[in-house]
């Protein structure tokens, strides 16, 4: 049985026992989406679960990897959601077609690609082949809130009157 992409995001979230709240509020001068075109830019998503940062600190000293792959899991569902309320549907989102993950990470730590492994399944899982994305993972020194994983991305969707 096929599902459509909203009903997929609301199992995956649920098998992982994270729910978004839709009303993702911006820290900022700065708006979390923005649309223009068939384009959507999703500013960057931190592992925020209600009003607490479900994974902080540096993967491969406090954070250990299968966790910072779930807080990339939470980043990609958070955006998701920011999508969801920005189109009205996932089954708006043609393609994801850049995802940037952002791993605060020790010195020592080069499995970074595999924290975005967190993130591409999500997407993957959630939209088909239109989850399918170019993707950029780099290490960094420090993140918003002490956050391990933070991630951006760019779809394409369909336009409103199609």
């Amino acid at each position: 049985m096929k599902h459509d992409p909203d009903t997929l995001f609301a199992q995956f979230a649920e098998r992982i026992g994270y729910l978004i709240d839709p009303g993702i509020k911006v820290g900022g001068n700065y708006t979390a989406v923005v649309a223009d075109g068939d384009q959507v830019f999703v500013s960057g998503q931190t592992p925020r679960v209600g009003d607490r940062m479900a994974y902080t600190g540096r993967v491969g000293a406090e954070v250990a990897l299968a966790d910072a792959q779930r807080a990339a899991q939470i980043c990609a569902l958070r955006a998701l959601t920011l999508l969801q309320r920005e189109l009205g549907t996932l089954s708006r989102v043609r393609k994801i077609l850049r995802v940037n993950v952002f791993v605060q990470c020790s010195a020592e730590f080069t499995q970074i690609s595999e924290v975005g492994d967190g993130a591409s399944e999500v997407f993957a899982t959630v939209l088909g082949p239109a989850g399918l994305h170019t993707r950029t993972s780099v290490g960094v020194f420090a993140l918003p809130k002490n956050a391990a994983v933070e991630i951006d991305l760019i779809a394409a969707a369909q336009p409103f009157n199609a």
